[in-house]
């Protein structure tokens, strides 16, 4: 059930011109602080994946305990300059598939610790700072990355683990600070061109990876975190000294666009911050099909973003820099579907034909039953590249719907508690997205089978098309009437009540085993 004022009346034509008209015109505030978000969720992604492609040039791979990493030979021998290319590429770490998984996975156990604390901390004290330090504690300890993989595998999964920890506040503390500077009306573009940030980091870090292990300074692999680090370490101090936490307190914006957002962010800015009504959310299905759509979306993407570039090297064995490459390019599609599709999603908003339940419905189907289908089909193209390169930038591309779907239905459902909502469904999605690569390794562990490798396709399909459809079942796009801000007044009154009902009983306690005692 959910507030009939923002879904269930359909805007008019002649109310949709009048908030058009009330628009301020050009670039705002707004868009500098959107434009902030999207690097920083950039930069985010970076630190991320850059490890998925480093791990590549970093393995000893000749000297592991299979047949020279088990290369898969159903699409032919490697060629003898795909072989002098793959021994040349040989870095000085023997990791077995396992333990790689394990490398791979430890930055999002730190990532996940962090998800629900700095939710709630950020609804109390504001994002921003918890944001920004965050992210400056994930970009120096990457550029310890390199250190700590010589001194032994342990302290290199404990620094992943700690950039995990300073990453975590990104996805919580963006879709915050989302919602006390995007009016609703922008929230498909705005929150897409944000969380977009996430494959244009991919994009970048794949393939300037790939390169950097091939020919870059300090020996190759380890620029690739010296490279990343130092910019991401800008982009930190950049935004604590250029971001506001929000209109009110940023000194810059003009009048006109602060009352713009301020007028139509309907008790959603930091004026308002009433008690967390824990237990209505815990009980909105609305709120579970988001947790459920985000589950999914996390597994099948982390299935394809750490094991993507194996995958690419063991069955079609791409070199190191074409690798990185090839593995960028459904990214890249994503990056621009996920743009395009925003639009499409507030163009159908805006028309007055469709209401927000049916758009997350209809743009979320895309964003998942999309990749799903790719990853069924690509595990069944055989010894084709083009053709399972092709069919996998379909796919992935059309991922990017869940920007315009289940990634900014925390805003509809309720704008209060967007930042806390995302830290649940974020915390629990990431880590059923950790057990990806996990998972993935042991399957394809010491035999990297076309047919193994189609195991790991088929299960992050089918977990997309069930968290996808459940979702399209139990979401809305309603304001939910526990984030009703005109009834905060009752809400407050009743829980003054019931306090002062408290301490009645406790004090009439005192008084009746004083009089028993006397």
């Amino acid at each position: 059930m959910g507030l009939k004022s923002e879904d269930d009346k359909r805007p008019s034509k002649l109310a949709i011109m009048d908030d058009i008209s009330d628009t301020p015109r050009g670039l705002g505030t707004r868009h500098w602080v959107t434009f902030m978000l999207f690097l920083g969720m950039a930069n985010a992604y970076v630190m991320r994946t850059n490890m998925s492609v480093a791990i590549v040039a970093m393995v000893n791979h000749t000297a592991l305990p299979v047949s020279h990493e088990a290369m898969d030979t159903e699409c032919g021998d490697v060629s003898p300059n795909s072989t002098k290319d793959t021994l040349q590429q040989d870095g000085e770490f023997v990791w077995s598939s396992p333990l790689q998984g394990y490398i791979l996975s430890s930055f999002f156990y730190g990532y996940v610790i962090t998800q629900i604390p700095f939710g709630i901390l950020s609804k109390r004290y504001g994002a921003r700072l918890f944001l920004g330090v965050g992210m400056l504690i994930n970009s120096v300890f990457g550029l310890l990355v390199p250190v700590a993989a010589k001194a032994g595998y342990p302290w290199l999964i404990l620094v992943r683990f700690i950039q995990g920890l300073g990453e975590g506040p990104i996805v919580p503390c963006s879709h915050a600070m989302l919602a006390k500077w995007i009016p609703p009306n922008e929230r498909s573009r705005m929150g897409a061109a944000v969380y977009a940030g996430a494959q244009f980091g991919t994009v970048i870090s794949m393939p300037l990876s790939g390169l950097l292990s091939a020919y870059g300074f300090a020996g190759g692999w380890p620029s690739i975190f010296y490279v990343f680090g130092l910019i991401g370490t800008v982009w930190c101090i950049a935004f604590l000294l250029f971001v506001s936490e929000d209109p009110e307190q940023c000194p810059r914006i003009k009048e006109a666009e602060k009352k713009y957002i301020l007028n139509s962010l309907w008790g959603a800015a930091g004026s308002s911050s009433p008690p967390i009504p824990w237990k209505k959310i815990l009980m909105s299905m609305p709120f579970w099909a988001i947790m459920l759509a985000h589950m999914g979306q996390n597994y099948g993407y982390e299935t394809l973003m750490t094991e993507l570039p194996t995958f690419m090297r063991q069955v079609l064995h791409f070199s190191i820099k074409d690798n990185g490459f090839v593995s960028a390019l459904p990214y890249l599609c994503m990056w621009l579907f996920s743009m395009f599709i925003s639009v499409v999603a507030d163009w159908m908003l805006s028309s007055g034909r469709f209401n927000h339940t049916q758009v997350r419905k209809i743009i979320n189907s895309i964003g998942e039953y999309g990749p799903a289908i790719g990853l069924f089909i690509a595990a069944n193209t055989g010894c084709n590249p083009a053709a399972t390169v092709a069919i996998l930038a379909v796919g992935v591309g059309l991922n990017g719907g869940i920007y315009s779907g289940f990634k900014v239905n925390h805003l509809d459902i309720s704008p209060r508690f967007a930042g806390i909502l995302m830290a649940f469904t974020n915390c629990l999605a990431n880590l059923t997205g950790l057990l990806a690569p996990i998972i993935a390794g042991y399957i394809i562990d010491g035999n990297p089978s076309q047919a193994q490798w189609r195991i790991v396709f088929y299960i992050a399909g089918g977990v997309y098309i069930f968290c996808a459809t459940f979702y399209n079942l139990f979401s809305s796009g309603r304001r939910q009437d526990w984030d009703n801000p005109a009834e905060d007044d009752a809400n407050a009154k009743k829980a003054a009540e019931k306090k002062a009902r408290k301490s009645e009983r406790k004090n009439a306690s005192y008084e009746n085993t004083a009089e028993t005692a006397q």
